[in-house]
């Protein structure tokens, strides 16, 4: 029984075992069941139930690209994202198909910035704090405040839910060069992985792998248990697994445990084949990041 206004099930799970439909009608707009046990009457649109089929979970269907999405990356029009709740779904459209999403008009100040993010949702806080500033003055010992190149990673692989959306605004770059960004579709380097080298990409699947965050004073951050490099759905019967989620950065990573040594060089031997598909040109997407576009 779902509370018409709390949009939630107050079913308190005195449903009988042995219970069966009497009668089932299919409608224009949905499914009706008359049950037998009772003769309650249930009635499910067809979108409800469409909608709640592992398939259709995310319908938006996920799009693999490699350097040449330089050519034509997703952007949206800043005004769009403010006007309406129709630009908000545009952009987590395009977000949830290729992985980002620019959007350009950004005015070039914190409030505007911090304004757009919460289009989405709210700002989650970690030990850097919610929304923030920052440049390479080593003010957070962490090598992203250095000047140093920072090859392809995945953010906060050290929580246990890792930050589902990272985001970036360039305030200004006036004095000196370089500081281009890079993006890799991890998604589509794993499948190039599994494609290429099934064992290494089987290793990432099943070896767990302990991250960390303790460079920092006072800061010593763990997940409550050790997680592969890549996590995998669960699939029906018959159907490839696809790839979940990506934890990889080889700067929070710890130390390998293993109760079977040969884990440890298993991992290290997918690890490599790993980086060498992600190093290649043709994975990687750079772009130098300008005022006013937001990524």
């Amino acid at each position: 029984m779902m509370h018409k206004n709390l949009k939630s099930a107050g079913l308190e799970l005195r449903i009988p075992e042995d219970i069966e439909p009497g009668e089932i009608c299919q409608k224009e707009t949905g499914l009706s069941i008359s049950w037998a046990n009772d003769g309650h009457e249930s009635f499910y649109t067809w979108d409800w139930l469409h909608a709640r089929t592992k398939s259709s979970q995310f319908s938006e269907k996920l799009e693999y690209w490699m350097s040449n999405i330089a050519e034509n990356p997703p952007k949206i029009e800043y005004q769009s994202v403010m006007n309406s709740d129709e630009g908000v779904k545009e952009w987590t459209s395009f977000v949830r198909k290729w992985g980002f999403c620019y959007v350009d008009g950004c005015p070039v100040t914190e409030k505007a910035t911090q304004e757009l993010l919460e289009r989405i949702a709210f700002i989650r806080h970690t030990h850097y704090g919610g929304f923030w500033q920052f440049t390479s003055d080593l003010a957070m010992k962490d090598s992203a405040y250095t000047q140093l190149a920072l090859s392809a990673h995945t953010d906060t692989t050290y929580f246990t839910d890792p930050v589902g959306l990272h985001s970036f605004h360039l305030l200004s770059h006036t004095d000196g060069g370089g500081g281009a960004s890079l993006l890799v579709d991890g998604f589509a380097v794993a499948e190039a992985l599994r494609s290429e080298s099934p064992e290494a990409f089987d290793a990432l699947c099943r070896i767990k792998v302990r991250w960390h965050a303790s460079g920092n004073e006072g800061v010593n951050i763990m997940p409550d248990r050790s997680f592969p490099v890549l996590t995998l759905e669960e699939s029906r019967p018959g159907e490839e697994e696809k790839v979940s989620q990506i934890r990889w950065n080889n700067d929070d990573r710890a130390a390998i445990q293993a109760d079977d040594p040969r884990e440890v060089a298993e991992f290290y031997a997918a690890a490599k084949k790993w980086v060498e598909i992600l190093r290649r040109p043709a994975s990687q997407y750079w772009q130098q990041l300008e005022p006013g576009r937001f990524l």
